[in-house]
């Protein structure tokens, strides 16, 4: 891909990422609060979700390429960013943004198998959605679990693009997000930030970590 579609890929995503805030606070509940962190709220930086976006949109044309799906990544990742806000805001993945994702991803697939002509792909995004949902399904019925239905149906829409691009990017996209997120639990709960019973956001984790199984070779 050359330098000025990279360009403007970057600039999509920061205008991508002004906007993600916006609509970001629109689905969060009024409860939305500092809740993991007690105290005065950190000051906003602005330039911070232009910059994560753009950050976000590069890796994935770098990582895609030219591939037919690419700008499907995108349109996903762009839901993807405002779920992660709102699930850092309240502990929620509003149903509507989820639905929204999963019908971008399988209608985007869906096309690009027909024009690329490669049915075998689209089966193998299904593959993923299946795998991804199924697996965490397992995972929230394990007694003790504190993973949310929202996350089981993101992790299957999440297994569409993972699915898409492979076997290696949907066992990542299955690992990834668990080893952040426990990495991050136990950093927070020695630095004393929260206690054991504190309920963190899987959200931002299962993003993440599929993002980076996306960027893997």
């Amino acid at each position: 891909m050359s330098a000025a579609a990279l360009v403007s890929i970057a600039l999509l995503g920061a205008l991508v990422g002004l906007v993600v805030p916006l609509v970001s606070r629109r689905f969060a509940t009024a409860d939305a609060r500092s809740w993991a962190f007690p105290g005065p709220q950190p000051v906003r930086r602005p330039w911070v979700a232009p910059m994560v976006a753009a950050s976000v949109f590069v890796g994935l044309a770098v990582a895609v390429g030219d591939d037919p799906a690419l700008p499907v990544f995108l349109a996903v990742a762009a839901v993807g960013l405002v779920l992660a806000g709102v699930d850092l805001a309240c502990l929620r993945l509003p149903d509507p943004l989820v639905l929204a994702a999963g019908l971008l991803a399988l209608g985007g697939l869906s096309a690009a198998a027909l024009l690329s002509g490669t049915p075998g792909r689209l089966l193998g995004a299904l593959g993923g959605a299946a795998g991804a949902g199924g697996a965490h399904v397992l995972l929230a019925l394990l007694p003790r679990s504190r993973l949310g239905f929202g996350d089981v149906k993101l992790a299957a829409v999440l297994g569409l693009p993972l699915g898409w691009l492979g076997r290696d990017a949907l066992l990542a996209g299955l690992l990834l997000p668990h080893v952040l997120h426990g990495g991050l639990v136990l950093g927070l709960l020695a630095a004393r930030k929260v206690h054991r019973n504190t309920l963190l956001p899987l959200g931002p984790a299962l993003l993440a970590g599929a993002w980076l199984a996306a960027l893997l070779p």
